[in-house]
């Protein structure tokens, strides 16, 4: 199952001791069932904001947003932040099973699809491992598989490699692209790279500086999967110099 989204001139106004601050001009953004859009744009211009709004995690103050379930039922969304926020006292295991256990899934069950989940973003011999023990990347790779556990319809991602080098971040791109291949989840992801916006998306939704409005979308239209060596051809550089004028401007 997964879903479609939909913002008809969605915006959001916070309240301050200083007054309103204007965060998200009204947007219009259509996002298709199975789709990967990438957020791409400076830092306070209103990516995240927009992102949480379509997780419910936000209201918006103006406009319409509907998450709508390609087949019946409730849509069930994952996500992913900058930081892993793992349980310190729980293994790997036991975090990827956190989601489950909250539902009352028996926990034979939920243990096994947990170990299916390490298996799949390449933990099968950390299961038994406390977070403390593991690699910034692989802390992340911890909270993807949580994120998955209960196979997400939408999975909306907040900067989720940004604090990891560069080497680990490029690695942890094509893992993410294999896993959403596999799953056939709609993904939204927030990032400031164009390079990881051109690695992973459908499309790119670039978003100017605070109060942040939606100034272009860009179709990236490379294969799948897509390797390192895309980097280095004239259409990705061309796509990479448009975006950053974009930005610039």
């Amino acid at each position: 199952m997964t879903v479609a989204i939909s913002c008809q001139q969605v915006s959001k106004t916070y309240e301050t001791r200083n007054g309103p601050v204007n965060a998200l001009s009204p947007c219009d953004l259509e996002i298709s069932p199975g789709e990967f859009v990438v957020l791409l744009g400076p830092s306070g211009c209103g990516k995240t904001t927009l992102l949480r709004m379509i997780g419910r995690l936000h209201d918006h103050t103006s406009g319409s947003l509907d998450l709508t379930p390609v087949e019946a039922g409730e849509t069930t969304t994952g996500f992913v932040f900058q930081q892993a926020n793992l349980m310190p006292w729980m293994t790997v295991e036991e975090n990827v099973a956190l989601p489950l256990r909250l539902k009352k899934q028996p926990k034979a069950t939920r243990m096994e699809t947990a170990r299916d989940l390490c298996s799949r973003v390449g933990l099968e011999n950390f299961t038994k491992s406390w977070p403390r023990e593991l690699s910034g990347g692989m802390q992340q790779r911890v909270s993807i598989a949580r994120a998955l556990a209960d196979d997400p319809q939408l999975l909306l991602m907040d900067e989720p490699f940004g604090a990891l080098d560069a080497l680990t971040r490029t690695r942890m791109n094509s893992e993410l692209e294999r896993l959403w291949m596999a799953s056939g989840a709609t993904v939204v992801l927030v990032t400031h790279s164009i390079t990881e916006a051109i690695m992973l998306a459908d499309r790119i939704v670039v978003m100017s500086a605070r109060p942040g409005r939606i100034v272009s979308e860009t179709r990236v239209p490379f294969p799948r999967p897509r390797g390192t060596q895309i980097e280095n051809t004239p259409e990705f550089q061309a796509i990479a110099a448009d975006l950053r004028s974009q930005l610039e401007h």
